[in-house]
């Protein structure tokens, strides 16, 4: 039975989210909204029942799933990531219907890339509509902190028009639905997955680090879990938005300021982006909006990449959502 008490709103009205801290969110316990995925042990549910330690080791990784699924809403979770050597290591916080429609599903990750001693934890932002992983509409990032050392907040929009991602309030990238994307703009409902695997054949240069399971047990902290969205009944795939009660920790718009630290952000964050990567697409895909300064940034990180100059490029790396019982895997390249 879809759990009908999780806050339902008016999803047409937002435009994103970045104000108020997580602790005025409505936060749920764990037996509330998720139920565990894989991992048997390697799932222990913490301080209350509201939080969440996700263990990977050479036996398994770990990972849980919303109850309920969701046509659009707002998502969110506080995480603390493993420290230390941790090449190979991918902790995933995303939504996917791959259960439902596996040969057409919808996608939205974070997706967190462990490294060797010394090196920075790298994020990643992945958007998959109607089964159009071969597209690829990747983002890839640096972060201002270490996401080892405390919990900071990752959260995800979802509208029927655009996504927004954020983390500690702060948008990182906005998503607008176009009308040349057809139907790869993710619209049919998905679930809330969190998993934590060994994705050592491409997570970290490629492959050639691998993790090293001598510093295992590698385990992600997830605590302030948020679950606000359209659920939507699996037997008839209708969603009960009819009634939106307003939550105070929820803003209706993005101010200038808001939208300045978002280009801050990727001017000088980011890594990694489709758009401007000249090797894989002579010509961006019709949604992309260039930015000159976003091109400058990303020219300086990786001049062969963004200036067009082909190169060789690794075997990408597909996961199949199928699998995520037994392995943790989320899709990604």
């Amino acid at each position: 039975m879809v759990n009908f008490h999780l806050g339902f709103f008016a999803l047409t009205t937002f435009i994103v989210l970045v104000c108020g801290a997580s602790k005025n969110l409505p936060i749920l316990s764990f037996d509330e909204g998720y139920s565990q995925l894989f991992g048997d042990d390697n799932l222990m549910v913490v301080k209350d029942g509201k939080s969440v330690h996700l263990t990977l080791d050479e036996r398994t990784g770990s990972g849980f799933v919303s109850q309920d699924i969701y046509s659009q809403g707002f998502f969110s979770a506080s995480i603390k990531l493993p420290a230390d050597y941790t090449a190979g290591v991918v902790v995933a916080f995303y939504m996917s219907n791959g259960d439902m429609f596996q040969k057409n599903h919808d996608e939205v990750d974070f997706e967190f890339l462990g490294n060797i001693r010394g090196k920075d934890w790298r994020m990643q932002t992945n958007i998959y509509g109607n089964g159009s992983t071969n597209a690829g509409r990747e983002e890839r990032y640096g972060l201002w902190f270490d996401p080892s050392e405390d919990f900071h907040q990752y959260s995800i929009l979802w509208t029927e028009n655009q996504i927004i991602f954020y983390v500690d309030n702060v948008p990182i990238r906005e998503f607008k639905r176009t009308a040349t994307m057809g139907g790869d703009f993710p619209s049919k409902p998905m679930s809330l997955y969190a998993t934590i695997w060994d994705g050592s054949d491409w997570a970290t240069n490629g492959g050639k680090f691998r993790i090293n399971y001598k510093y295992a047990p590698y385990i992600a902290k997830f605590s302030d879990l948020v679950l606000h969205g359209c659920a939507v009944d699996p037997t008839e795939q209708a969603t009960k938005c009819d009634i939106a009660p307003k939550h105070d920790s929820i803003p209706t718009g993005i101010t200038p300021e808001q939208r300045i630290r978002m280009q801050n952000f990727r001017k000088k964050h980011m890594q990694y982006s489709y758009c401007y990567d000249r090797a894989r697409y002579t010509v961006p895909p019709a949604e992309c909006v260039l930015d000159a300064k976003e091109a400058e940034g990303l020219r300086a990180f990786d001049p062969v990449t963004f200036q067009g100059v082909h190169r060789h490029r690794g075997k990408r790396h597909h996961r199949s959502r199928s699998s995520s019982s037994s392995q943790g895997e989320a899709s990604s390249t």
